[in-house]
């Protein structure tokens, strides 16, 4: 028996995809942001921060690192009202996206910190620099610029990665195609038409960011 497509019964659902990719938008703009400078943060305390706050890091990177983000979202949407903090399913989502992707890109940028040649950092610290302005002036920049493609890949991973937040119905673009197959039973179409867009977002945000990368990161300043 022949197959008969029909996508026009998923596009009569056209508000709800453009809702479902708004959500989604949001989700990587705000966690991809925020998830990143948690990772700066983790790579300076790793590197460059007092001997005590080095463990905690390590052990955050290690929980993060070994668990799936699905348990994570759920932890944070299903635990923490446990202990009576109440937020909602996009305030969840997103603090999942960050807290996952601050574990990941710690290690990047860690790694591009790493990298910088230890003569530079040996001579700001002859200018009585502080270890949080060798960080900021000496060591950030040209760290990102090394690992900047890598960095750009884990974040399209985080925003590919939020299609689970479907699952504490965050209306995202996962949750839209649940619910356009629901109503019509087109599950094949509602899903490829998803899966276009997610691929059509993942080029979007990696030519985004490689625009970003070239006039902010690895682009010199004049002189």
């Amino acid at each position: 028996m022949a197959y008969q497509f029909d996508f026009l019964s998923t596009f009569e659902y056209g508000d709800v995809i453009v809702k479902g990719i708004q959500t989604t938008i949001e989700l990587i703009a705000i966690g991809g942001v925020l998830g990143v400078a948690v990772g700066i943060f983790g790579a300076w305390a790793r590197t460059q921060g007092p001997k005590w706050l080095k463990p905690i890091v390590s052990g955050y990177i290690e929980v993060i690192r070994n668990t799936p983000f699905l348990v994570q979202l759920f932890f944070i949407f299903f635990g923490l009202p446990s202990l009576d903090i109440h937020i909602s399913e996009i305030q969840a989502a997103i603090l999942a996206m960050v807290i996952n992707l601050g574990a990941y890109s710690t290690e990047i940028i860690r790694a591009g910190v790493q990298a910088v040649p230890r003569g530079q950092i040996e001579a700001a610290a002859s200018l009585s620099m502080s270890r949080m302005q060798i960080f900021r002036h000496i060591i950030l920049r040209p760290a990102l610029q090394k690992i900047w493609p890598a960095l750009s890949s884990q974040v399209v991973i985080v925003m590919l990665g939020s299609a689970v937040c479907s699952q504490i119905a965050v209306e995202e673009l996962s949750f839209a195609a649940n619910f356009i197959q629901g109503r019509n039973f087109r599950a094949f179409e509602a899903y490829i038409v998803a899966t276009l867009i997610y691929l059509v977002l993942s080029i979007l945000l990696r030519q985004v960011l490689r625009l970003i990368g070239q006039y902010f990161i690895t682009a010199r300043r004049n002189a």
